[in-house]
C-alpha cells in the first residue's frame, strides 16, 4: 500500500472484461488495492475504436466519478483527411468530448504505427487548428511522440518489439527525428499549448534535449509512464537524474501506462515501482531483470511529481459527465461501432443515461 499522495495519470482500457473485472470497474480494484489517490483513463486514438473507447471512458466516469479521462479523436478516413465530412472536424470533435466531460485529450498519433497509418504530419493544418482551440483553452494534452530509437535499428530491436510490429527501420516510417522536428513545430507554433510528452519523450540517453525545450516552453511535461529504456539510463547516470528531477520537478508526471485486461496485480506492482523511485531510496526490481535505485525527493519536488502536477494542469477533481452530451455523442457516432460494441454501448446507456 502506497504512503503517499498518487495520481497515476496514464491508463489504458482496451477490453470490455477479463478473467478478474468488467471494464467498469477494471481500475478501481488497482486503485483501492494500492492506495493511489486518483487515476486518468487515456482513451486510445486510432487504436482501440476511438469513438467507443472515449464511450467507454465516459461510462467509466459515470460509475466513478473519482476518475479523470482525456478523450480522443475519432480518424475515419486513413491516410487522414483535410477535408473531414460536416461534423467531424478535429475541432468539432474536440468540443464534443469537453462538453461531455473529459478532463484533456490523448494523442498517440506520434506513435511510428499510428503515425504511419495516419498518413500525415503531426502538424497538418487540421491537426493545427485544433492544436490552436487547445491553446487557447489551456486543455492538456498526454501525446505520445516517437518510441524507444533502438526500434530504428534491427541489431539493437527486441524480438519482443518485432513481434509487436515496433520495427521501424524498414523505410516505411517516419525517423524519431522526423517526428521530433513536427512534435516541436508544434510547440513553436504554440508557445503555450499544455502538452506532457508521454514516456519521457523516450530521452532517457539525451536529457538536454528535455531542458531545452523546458526552457522555451512553460506548459511542457513528461511523463514518467515506462519504457524499461529509459530507466536504464536513470540507473545508470543515478545522480545526474536525481538532479535533474529535482530542478524541473514542476515538469514531470507519474504513469503506469497500465493497460486493461492487464490484471490488477500487474497495475500494482508498476506503481509500486514508480512512486518509490521517486519517494525513497530503495532498491527494486525494474521493469525487466535489472536494479533500480530510488532517488529519494523531499517535499515539494515528490508531491510534485507524485500528484500536484497533475493537479495543476487538469483540476484538483475530475469533470462530471454531462450526460445529455454524451447520448448525442453515442448517437452521432454509433454508426462507427461493430454490431457487438454497439450492443454493450447500448446496454450502457439503458443504466447509467
Amino acid at each position: 500500500m502506497i504512503n503517499e499522495k498518487v495520481i497515476d495519470t496514464h491508463l489504458h482500457i482496451e477490453a470490455w472484461d477479463n478473467e478478474e473485472f468488467n471494464f467498469i470497474d477494471c481500475f478501481e480494484e488497482y486503485r483501492t488495492q494500492s492506495g493511489i489517490h486518483s487515476l486518468n483513463i487515456c482513451a486510445l486514438p486510432t487504436v482501440q475504436r476511438s469513438a467507443c473507447n472515449n464511450m467507454m471512458c465516459a461510462f467509466y466516469k459515470i460509475a466513478h466519478p473519482n476518475t479523470y479521462a482525456h478523450g480522443a479523436f475519432e480518424h475515419i478516413f486513413f491516410p487522414i483527411r483535410e477535408d473531414m465530412p460536416k461534423g467531424m472536424d478535429l475541432v468539432t470533435q474536440y468540443k464534443e468530448l469537453m462538453e461531455i466531460g473529459f478532463d484533456g485529450i490523448k494523442m498517440i498519433e506520434g506513435k511510428p504505427t499510428v503515425h504511419k497509418t495516419i498518413g500525415r504530419n503531426l502538424n497538418t493544418p487540421s491537426l493545427e487548428k485544433v492544436y490552436s482551440e487547445m491553446e487557447k483553452d489551456q486543455t492538456h494534452i498526454v501525446f505520445h511522440v516517437g518510441d524507444p530509437a533502438d526500434c530504428w535499428d534491427i541489431n539493437k530491436t527486441s524480438e519482443l518489439f518485432i513481434e509487436k510490429g515496433w520495427f521501424y527501420g524498414d523505410g516505411t516510417h517516419s525517423t524519431l527525428e522526423e517526428l521530433y522536428s513536427q512534435a516541436e513545430a508544434i510547440l513553436k507554433n504554440h508557445p503555450n499549448i499544455k502538452i506532457t510528452f508521454a514516456h519521457f519523450y523516450f530521452c532517457g540517453e539525451n536529457p538536454q534535449k528535455l531542458i531545452d525545450l523546458f526552457e522555451k516552453y512553460p506548459n511542457l511535461c513528461v511523463d514518467l509512464t515506462p519504457g524499461c529504456e529509459m530507466y536504464h539510463s536513470f540507473e545508470k547516470n543515478r545522480e545526474y537524474f536525481k538532479d535533474f528531477f529535482k530542478k524541473y520537478s514542476s515538469r514531470v508526471l507519474l504513469g503506469t501506462d497500465a493497460t486493461f485486461p492487464m490484471l490488477t496485480r500487474c497495475h500494482t506492482w508498476c506503481i509500486d515501482r514508480l512512486s518509490r523511485y521517486i519517494a525513497t531510496s530503495d532498491e527494486m526490481m525494474a521493469f525487466d531483470d535489472s536494479i533500480l535505485t530510488g532517488i529519494a525527493l523531499e517535499g515539494e519536488a515528490k508531491e510534485n511529481i507524485l500528484y500536484k502536477n497533475f493537479e495543476h494542469r487538469v483540476g484538483d477533481k475530475p469533470k462530471e459527465i454531462n450526460k445529455k452530451a454524451l447520448s448525442s455523442y453515442i448517437e452521432k457516432y454509433k454508426h462507427l461501432l461493430n454490431p457487438e460494441d454497439l450492443e454493450k454501448i447500448e446496454s450502457l446507456s439503458k443504466k447509467y443515461l
